[in-house]
């Protein structure tokens, strides 16, 4: 028996029978919904899958005609989804609780990864899906920033944000928290002077949910599609973008994995960056 949960714990799920495929997913719906570089999803047969709590606190967002996409109405993180015949269930492998023994086994929609990001092990890659014959979707940004900023935005295109200049850093963090917020193998966030950001379009659509026994941490969301973005809090040095929402380049590369100490059980960060086993200083 395998469990899982949001970030808020108001949502549980289990699963009885056996993973049987696991795939790092690039699309560019994928990476918007999640606020990640990528998406890792692990496939169950429905039978196998079950909710124990809060089943009726998910909220759904139709992203196309074959998918519609789940998250919690409290903390934002994307929950397990199905086609419409309801087989297999796909759950984001980083709400699992417990450890796993699959592995993902493949990169899919490297066709529609960041240009900038680089697949750094050596599973297999495909342009979509593993099977060429499903069925592709389309997608494009719905942003639209200024000229000379950089701009990004939610899944539905409700909300819309633009920044100058570049990055004070980015950071790829590890920690559970995030991994369960991102509902990924990872958080990449950039952190921009709040001097240059700027919403464009839907600041009244982020939900923001606290996490009660932390000084800090948080996590925003779009409260139509519940995709990751930018946090910001008054007073606070600077914004917290997740990079998965951002059209194009962001103007910086990540410095360091953080918080390693944490990392999910089924994913290895690769050696392209410093490894930090908490929160480095300095």
């Amino acid at each position: 028996m395998t469990t899982g949960s949001c970030l808020c714990g108001d949502i549980t799920f289990e699963v009885s029978g056996p993973i049987t495929q696991m795939t790092h997913c690039h699309c560019t719906m994928c990476r918007k919904e999640h606020g990640s570089m990528f998406a890792t999803y692990a496939e169950v047969a429905a039978k196998d899958f079950a909710w124990t709590k809060g089943e009726d606190k998910i909220e759904t967002f139709k992203s196309s005609d074959i998918l519609d996409r789940r998250f919690c109405g409290t903390c934002g993180s994307v929950m397990p989804s199905t086609e419409h015949d309801g087989e297999p269930v796909y759950i984001p492998a980083g709400l699992f609780v417990d450890d796993i023994v699959a592995r993902a086994d493949a990169h899919i929609f490297v066709g529609s990864k960041a240009e900038w990001y680089e697949i750094q092990d050596d599973l297999p890659q495909f342009e979509e899906y593993t099977d060429p014959a499903d069925p592709s979707v389309e997608y494009e940004s719905k942003s639209q920033a200024a000229e000379g900023t950089v701009g990004g935005g939610c899944l539905c295109g409700a909300v819309a944000f633009e920044y100058t200049g570049v990055p004070e850093f980015i950071m790829n963090c590890h920690c559970s928290r995030c991994r369960r917020a991102k509902s990924a193998a990872h958080a990449t966030n950039a952190f921009i002077k709040p001097e240059y950001f700027k919403w464009t379009r839907g600041e009244d659509h982020v939900r923001i949910y606290k996490l009660p026994e932390a000084e800090r941490f948080g996590h925003a969301f779009c409260d139509t599609c519940g995709s990751s973005v930018p946090r910001w809090s008054e007073g606070a040095p600077v914004v917290n973008v997740p990079v998965g929402s951002i059209d194009g380049d962001p103007g910086g590369r990540p410095k360091a994995h953080i918080f390693v100490g944490s990392k999910a059980c089924w994913y290895e960060p690769p050696e392209n960056a410093p490894h930090f086993e908490e929160m480095p200083t300095g």
